[in-house]
């Protein structure tokens, strides 16, 4: 893949002179004749460039809440830069940082690597997502992470009141890195990257999801996991659950709900082996792990008190509850505004990490932009959700039409953790049947996965084989034409290896060792 040819590798701006000719790659001086350098058609500017040397196993984390990599990071030159510099909306200084990765031994692809809530921080540009053990950057990639257009932490949303910090955030931030990133990679190098990627999760998925509907030609693949893409109805989801669990939930002396005790932890169990016994053999294993969720069909009601509340069974407003929470809100008329979130094992998950849908002490971290659970509006909150401009231009589930992807040979993998507390699993996949729809049956089959991962929350964790290469698979399908089938995952608190298998296929159980990858085969739900 050539986006940019040797012609413009030698066109930049340093210090107001045309400097031409590509530099050397490899080492120290080539590294540091970056710094400084510019271009006028995307206002971009290196404002720094150096060696990092290269970096033992375990001494480098992707994030600092994540579980350190467990492999060497090569050396490698580290540029810096920002591209539309400038003073906007209220005295902000905005403009779209990045970090750009070059490894000494390049292995001729390039890799954005998305970002996470609503960016406003640039994270070490590694590569980890969907890359198992080992992150892109230790395999050769070059590699770009980015703010996408604005400084803050978090859920802070005050970026929207400058357009373009908007704009960048919404889509163009992705454009307009990745062109910069691969001048970059051009100029250092002397030669264009041979295959672009792009991998994220959350609003990383978002933004490898609108690479594919708005950018269809600046990458040959994607790998797009649990995708914030339509967040304006997924907080509205969740909103409608948490008024659902207010209910239910027992009152403190100021009468307010308390949420966390809707369900206790002999409660949690309750729901966790009833939902086990009813969904967890269907794999043809009865092993803790539902493998097929699509078959899962899961009744609360068998697990209600005849009568008063006991131990071993719920009462009539926890069954109720546990039901009307992970329906889809309907507005007036009847019509839904989200989808179902699933029955899985990760809805009673208490941490660490980010903790399962039903309601617990965990740390809540979209409580900031929850409406209160007492005296939600469902119809109300949808007409904000549909008034807000910034969900209009944010919004990547609506545009199905990938023909020109596609067209170019174009392939994209979807994952989604079925666990998923923020953003239901079944969305993913309702995207994925539409776009089969828009595109064409046989050119969707020819271009697109889906691999719904059992137990896994949001991007990771829960008791999930949640580890698994994808990566590798995405490669292999655009440049060898190997189209994935089963890929083999892995995860810390399970025993073994087992296959992910894309939908409309699941995991199941053959016989003999059970932690044998071999003793399963990916069958369609009977």
């Amino acid at each position: 893949m050539r986006i940019f040819g040797g012609a413009l590798a030698g066109l930049f701006l340093f210090g107001g002179i045309v400097a031409a000719g590509p530099a050397a790659a490899g080492g120290q001086d080539a590294c540091a004749a970056l710094a400084g350098m510019r271009d006028a058609r995307l206002d971009l500017v290196v404002t720094a460039a150096g060696r990092v040397p290269a970096a033992a196993p375990g001494s480098v984390r992707a994030q600092p809440y994540l579980p350190p990599i467990p492999v060497a990071l090569p050396a490698h030159c580290k540029v810096h830069g920002r591209i539309n510099d400038r003073t906007g909306a209220g005295g902000v200084r905005y403009g779209i940082g990045f970090e750009l990765a070059l490894p000494d031994d390049w292995n001729g692809r390039f890799l954005f690597q998305g970002g996470g809530g609503l960016n406003g921080s640039i994270a070490p540009p590694l590569g980890a997502t969907g890359a198992g053990d080992v992150p892109a950057l230790a395999r050769g990639f070059a590699v770009v992470s980015t703010d996408s257009g604005h400084r803050g932490e978090g859920f802070d949303a005050s970026f929207m009141q400058d357009q373009r910090a908007a704009l960048d955030f919404a889509h163009a931030s992705v454009g307009t890195t990745t062109q910069a990133a691969l001048l970059l990679v051009e100029r250092y190098y002397g030669a264009a990257p041979r295959h672009a990627y792009i991998a994220g999760c959350s609003t990383g998925g978002r933004e490898a999801m609108l690479a594919t509907q708005r950018w269809p030609e600046l990458f040959d693949g994607a790998l797009v996991t649990a995708p914030a893409m339509r967040t304006g109805f997924s907080n509205l989801a969740l909103a409608h659950a948490r008024a659902v669990f207010a209910r239910a939930a027992p009152r403190d002396a100021d009468g307010r709900p308390q949420l966390a005790r809707t369900f206790g932890a002999d409660d949690k169990r309750l729901v966790l082996d009833g939902l086990l016994a009813q969904c967890d053999a269907l794999d043809g294993l009865a092993d803790g792990v539902i493998e097929d969720a699509v078959g899962c069909r899961f009744e609360p009601a068998r697990l209600q008190c005849p009568g008063d509340k006991r131990a071993d069974c719920l009462d009539a407003a926890q069954v109720a509850a546990l039901t009307d929470a992970f329906r889809a809100p309907r507005d007036a008329s009847g019509a839904p505004l989200y989808v179902d979130f699933p029955y899985d094992t990760g809805i009673v998950h208490e941490g660490p990490g980010i903790p399962g849908f039903l309601p617990s002490d965990g740390p809540d971290i979209l409580a900031a932009v929850m409406p209160a659970a007492d005296g939600f509006d469902v119809d109300a909150q949808a007409r904000k959700v549909r008034a807000d401009a910034v969900q209009m231009l944010t919004d990547t589930a609506t545009w199905t039409n990938l023909g020109t992807f596609l067209g170019r040979g174009g392939k994209v993998i979807y994952t989604h953790g079925m666990s998923d507390p923020w953003f239901s699993a079944w969305d993913t996949l309702d995207y994925f049947l539409r776009a089969e729809a828009a595109n064409g049956e046989q050119a969707w089959a020819g271009a697109s996965r889906l691999y719904l991962v059992p137990g896994m929350g949001h991007c990771g964790g829960g008791t999930a084989r949640d580890q698994a290469d994808l990566l590798t698979a995405l490669v292999d399908w655009v440049e060898q034409g190997r189209a994935p089938d089963r890929i083999l995952a892995e995860g810390a608190s399970l025993e073994g290896r087992r296959p992910l298998c894309p939908y409309p296929t699941h995991a199941h159980y053959l016989g003999g060792d059970p932690a044998s990858p071999d003793s399963y085969a990916c069958r369609p739900t009977q």
